[in-house]
Parts: structure tokens; C-alpha cells; sequence
């Protein structure tokens, strides 16, 4: 497995060629590029990822573990050897061990964790045993207090933190949402916050198996492979019709009204049938199709972007492309394409990540059928 980035690298977190093949860093990343090791270079090659705006973690759980970032203001002395996984943001990184939880302040020369947590030991010492930033009995967060209680009853299986939103999968497929709910980011139909967990209804009795969450905007994915987004759209990052992508026509009089804030994508008001109808806010769930026949496996996003994985192992991303994370020449795009860089190689993508404004992936090299 290899990872490739592309996208924002102002603070090193790609580190590949530049567009025109140069060898050395640049502040942006256009060709989606194979991540080099930044422990050992004969080590091998990092097995998972994580990413925030401004740095990269690569985990290596091959023979030794570590963790080791790269990016802005990243210390050398939280490369850890025996770190099963980690939670990074723009100034805590929480590294989890079989036997504990730990907090480091990335803007302190502290060689000790500032905060650190006791857990039982829920494995056999094959891999962290949590789906972070799921914990026993809570969440991670990113700034303190980093732990945070979840009520049993969730059943949480899975949880994904926004800029100001968090939302959560259960155990029977159902999806809940809360924290700031400003852009539609929650869901539920308004523009309203939430303090606790509430159900998204809309999804009610559609078995979900992943969500992911960008600034202001979330993602989640059905059993059946469908994708469904709701929150802000400015850029096109839900993959609906944008009026910042998609200019004003010129023959538009000022008696017309562009819909620049819906807050669902239904029927247009009467009287403006021939207005064409821009999608800014999206506060409850809208089915996006990727390709007529394409079923989706996992999906990231990130500030104003967002990238899907098909089953066959394509990648499709839109939104906001202005650093290149996209993977193809665009400042912006409100509908998904593929980005042919890696089918046109021969390698098959297997998951993604999303910092704010960069992209990785995960990928192998397809198997070619022989007779």
C-alpha cells in the first residue's frame, strides 16, 4: 500500500515535486504524489494517515510503530515508538498506546504529554482496538476538555468532529448530529444548534455504514453504496448546483432571483420556473449521484472540498480546488470527476483523507487478469 497527496503544502505536509516536475518543496502540489517515509527512509511504507490544515501524521504499524509528523511547527520528539494510532489538529496531537491516552501541546517545547488518560486494554496488541476519535464510553476532541462522554445508547460505531459539528454513526445505521448548525451542517432542516446528539430524520430507516465531516459541510454513505451531503455549498462541495461555480446568466434582469439560500433542493418558487436554481445551504440530506452505476465506499472532506471512493477503487472529488486538491486543472467544480491519474496507472484507490485543503489517498497496484 502507498500513499499519494496533492493539494496545499505551504508547511511541507506533502513534500513532493512541483507541477513541473522539479524535485523540492512547493507551497502547492498539483499531481497527486507518493508520500515519502519521515522516519527511516528503508522503513516501510507508512499503513494509515491523518491530516489537519496544516500537518500530516504518518502511522507506521509495520515491525516497529510510531508516529511521526510533518507540517507546521511539528517537534521530532512526538515520534513515539509503541503508538498504535492518533488524532491530529492545529495544536493538540492525541496519540493513543494500548495502555493509555495521551495530549501534546504541537506550540510547546514540553518534552511530556499536558494531559494523558488510562484505559484498559481492549487487544491483543495487533492495532489500536478504537475507531478514533471514538474511545470506552466517549470521544477524543481536539481542544480540551479532550475527553468527552457519549451516552450509551448511541451505540456509537463511528464518529466524525467538523469545525464546529460532530456527527455520529450507530450501530444500526442511524445518524446523529450536533454542535453549530449555522451552514445546515446538522441536517435536521434549519439553520438551529444543537447541544446534544439528535437523530438526522431524514435518513431515518436507510441504513448508513460511514460519515465524514468537513468545515461545514457532512457526508455519509449507505449500505447500498449511495451518497448523501448536506451543509454549505458555496464552493460545490456537495456536488450541487453552485452559484460561485456556476456564474449569473448575462441576460438575467435584476427582476429575476437567483436562489442562492435554499434550504432544501425542491420544486423552484412559483413564477421562476425559468431561473435557474443555485444551492448555497443544504440543511437536510440530498442524494448525489457520482455515476449512473458507480456505488461509493468511502468518503472524505475537507474545508470546502470532497472526495468519494468508489468500490471499483476510483476516486471522484469536487468543490474547491484552488491548491489542487482536486487532482485535475480546476479552481472549483460542483459536480464529482474522476481523477484519471490513478486509473490511467493502474493503481486502485482504497481510502482517502482530507486535510482542509489538501487530499490523500491510499492505493494499490490493480491486479491484471492473466488468461
Amino acid at each position: 500500500m502507498s500513499w499519494f497527496g496533492f493539494g496545499f503544502n505551504a508547511f511541507g505536509q506533502i513534500s513532493g515535486r512541483d507541477r513541473d516536475g522539479n524535485d523540492g518543496d512547493t507551497s502547492i502540489v498539483y499531481t497527486p504524489t507518493e508520500i515519502k517515509c519521515h522516519v527511516d527512509e528503508k522503513s516501510e511504507k507508512s499503513s494509515e494517515l491523518r491530516a489537519s490544515w496544516s500537518r500530516r501524521a504518518s502511522l507506521h504499524l509495520n515491525g516497529g510503530r510510531s508516529l511521526c509528523l510533518a507540517g507546521s511547527n511539528s517537534p521530532s520528539g512526538i515520534c513515539d515508538t509503541g503508538c498504535t494510532d492518533a488524532v491530529v489538529g492545529e495544536s493538540f496531537v492525541i496519540l493513543v498506546f494500548p495502555d493509555r491516552f495521551e495530549s501534546w501541546d504541537l506550540d510547546s517545547d514540553e518534552k511530556i504529554p499536558i494531559w494523558s488518560m488510562d484505559v484498559k486494554t481492549l487487544c491483543d496488541g495487533a492495532g489500536s482496538p478504537f475507531n478514533l476519535p471514538l474511545i470506552p464510553g466517549g470521544y477524543i476532541a481536539m481542544t480540551p476538555p479532550f475527553y468527552r462522554p457519549l451516552s450509551p445508547h448511541l451505540k456509537a460505531t463511528r464518529l466524525a468532529l467538523g469545525a464546529k459539528h460532530s456527527v455520529l454513526l450507530s450501530a444500526s445505521g442511524a445518524v446523529y448530529t450536533w454542535g453549530l448548525g449555522s451552514h445546515g451542517q446538522l441536517g435536521h432542516g434549519s439553520l438551529s444548534s444543537e447541544g446534544q446528539p439528535k437523530v438526522v430524520e431524514a435518513l431515518w430507516g436507510m441504513r448508513m455504514i460511514f460519515v465524514a465531516t468537513g468545515g461545514w459541510h457532512t457526508a455519509c454513505i449507505s449500505d447500498g453504496g449511495d451518497l448523501y451531503v448536506w451543509g454549505w455549498n458555496e464552493s460545490g462541495q456537495l456536488g450541487l448546483p453552485s452559484r460561485a461555480v456556476r456564474k449569473a446568466p448575462k441576460y438575467q434582469t435584476s427582476e429575476e432571483t437567483v436562489v442562492t439560500d435554499l434550504p432544501t433542493c425542491g420544486a423552484q418558487p412559483e413564477g421562476e420556473k425559468d431561473t435557474q436554481v443555485f444551492i448555497s445551504i443544504q440543511s437536510f440530506p440530498a442524494l448525489v449521484d457520482i455515476t449512473p452505476s458507480s456505488e461509493l465506499k468511502t468518503v472524505g472532506c475537507g474545508s470546502r472540498h470532497t472526495a468519494a471512493v468508489t468500490r471499483a477503487g476510483d476516486l471522484y472529488t469536487w468543490g474547491w480546488g484552488q491548491y489542487g486538491q482536486l487532482g485535475y486543472e480546476t479552481s472549483r467544480s460542483d459536480e464529482p470527476y474522476l481523477v484519471e491519474f490513478f486509473r490511467e496507472r493502474q493503481l486502485r484507490v482504497v481510502d482517502v483523507t482530507c486535510g482542509a485543503w489538501n487530499t490523500f489517498v491510499s492505493v494499490v497496484k490493480k491486479e491484471v487478469a492473466t488468461s
